[in-house]
Order: C-alpha cells, then sequence, then structure tokens
C-alpha cells in the first residue's frame, strides 16, 4: 500500500478547481438529461455557469456554499490529480439542509461520475450513491430526516417516515447493495451540527465501493453488477476509465425540492482530506 497523501494543505485551494454544475446526457450515448425535464430551463447549462457555487477556506476547512446573487445554483470542487483505486477519509460538517456529496472517478471536464452522497436534508442519503450521468442509479439503505424541537427548529436526525418521504426506498435501491446498514447504528453515531467521518474504499474496475460514516458500514456497491434502466457497465467504465478526479459538491435548487435541497446561506464544510492509494 502506497504512502498517504493529503489532498487539502487546511488554509489555501492549491491542488483543486471550481467547476460549475452542469447536465449532460443521462447515460453514456442517452438522451440528455435536460431535455427530459421539462420544467429545467433549457439554458441551465450557460445560467449556472454564471453564478458558480463558492468556494473558500474557513477554519481550517473547505467551505462550500451557492452564490447568494442570485442563490438557487451549484457547483462542485474538483481535484487537479485523478485517482484509480484508494481508500479516501475525511471529516464533514454540514448545515442543515445541504444537499451535497463526494463524487469519485469524475470526469473533469463533464457530470460524468459516481457520488458518494451527503444529502442532508429531507429524505437525503448519507453514504448512499447516485450514478451522476451514469444512468443516475440511486442505491441508498435508508433515508433520514430532521427531529424537530417543540417549536419545530432541527435538533438531529431521525429515520425518514416512508408514508411521507420525498423519496421513497424501493426494492431496486437496495437490491444492488451488496452490503447495507439500517438507520439506527447510523442514527447513534452521526454528531449533529458537528465533525463527522467519512470513509469510501474504491477497488478495481468496474470499482467496488464501501462507505462508512464514524466508522459505521452504510453502504457496499459492486458496480459491475448494477441491475438499473440505461446501466451498461462497459459503456459506462470505458467512459469514466481507471482513473478519476475527486469532487466536493454544492447542490442547486431544482425545481422538484427548492430550498429543501440547499437552505439560504447553508454550507457544507470540509476537512482533513487524507487519501491512499491502493
Amino acid at each position: 500500500m502506497s504512502r498517504e497523501i493529503s489532498l487539502f494543505d487546511g488554509h489555501s485551494l492549491t491542488g483543486w478547481f471550481a467547476a460549475p454544475r452542469i447536465y449532460g446526457s443521462v447515460y453514456p450515448g442517452g438522451p440528455e438529461l435536460l431535455d427530459l425535464v421539462p420544467a429545467m430551463p433549457r439554458e441551465y447549462n450557460e445560467q449556472s455557469a454564471k453564478h458558480p457555487a463558492v468556494w473558500t477556506v474557513e477554519d481550517g476547512a473547505i467551505v462550500g456554499r451557492q452564490d447568494a446573487a442570485p442563490p438557487g445554483w451549484g457547483g462542485y470542487l474538483v481535484s487537479e490529480q485523478t485517482f484509480g483505486s484508494f481508500e479516501l477519509e475525511l471529516e464533514m460538517k454540514p448545515d442543515w439542509p445541504a444537499d451535497t456529496g463526494v463524487m469519485i472517478r469524475r470526469r473533469r471536464d463533464s457530470w460524468e461520475g459516481l457520488q458518494v452522497l451527503v444529502d442532508h436534508r429531507q429524505s437525503g442519503s448519507i453514504g448512499g450513491f447516485y450514478g451522476n450521468g451514469i444512468a443516475g442509479f440511486h442505491g441508498v439503505p435508508f433515508n433520514i430526516a430532521a427531529r424537530l424541537d417543540a417549536l419545530g427548529r432541527p435538533v438531529g436526525l431521525v429515520e425518514d417516515d416512508p408514508t411521507t418521504t420525498l423519496e421513497p426506498i424501493t426494492a431496486p435501491k437496495r437490491a444492488m447493495l451488496a452490503q447495507a446498514s439500517a438507520a439506527a447504528p447510523f442514527l447513534e453515531s452521526w454528531r449533529w451540527r458537528d465533525w463527522n467521518t467519512l470513509r469510501i474504499r474504491c477497488e478495481g474496475t468496474p470499482p467496488r465501493v464501501t462507505t462508512w460514516v464514524n466508522d459505521v458500514l452504510i453502504a457496499e456497491i459492486d458496480t459491475s453488477a448494477i441491475d438499473w434502466p440505461g446501466y451498461n457497465p462497459e459503456a459506462v467504465w470505458s467512459l469514466l476509465g481507471k482513473r478519476g478526479h475527486i469532487a466536493l459538491e454544492v447542490h442547486d435548487n431544482d425545481p422538484g425540492m427548492g430550498a429543501a435541497r440547499w437552505g439560504r446561506d447553508a454550507a457544507c464544510r470540509w476537512r482533513n482530506l487524507r487519501l491512499q492509494e491502493l
């Protein structure tokens, strides 16, 4: 095993570059996502490029926010380096709501890649998977919601109510996971409004990817065996290749969920990003 690499020096964004949030084809050779979602403006990519996410370093952490003027658009912070098989560990501290994530094997200048979800919002998943531009598969073991105090203010996390969820946990979503945690161990480990540790192990091509949060195994997926409409492992991994970029996400406020995805003035913070190539 090679030596550990620090991806963040603690005081600058050296080794990273900002990229706008853009959409492309749903899967390699497939239709364009913007052609399939009438509520999304046709000029989405052009407008998004004008209002990229804002990335700063504050108190030894990378901080991602939406552009305040106007809010609602997202973006990525992308590693200059590419990586193949690795184990990545980092600390994260998202506000509520903040729909974010860590992309791996991402392409440099387009949206394709495998995302480890950090959807710290209603009906979100932390530690599950989403296929950006690689068929949009959604492999998650459970969903979360906010625990509210007597005044209706969020004060912690609970498991999402399946009768009112915005994103139901379906049989295909769980079936694609080689390992899947129940919600309880995750909820017991999660530190509200504090730092939490995410560990991602990515091995091989097509990769098998495993996630842990605060040392609780959350999910594992074998990307050679995904059964999902439009997903063709040969086409996907021919496109993504054996190495790709790592990226941190600030989500947009799409027409379906709006500010429930990313609250006004919300931020996500990342620190102590350490990677070991396998």
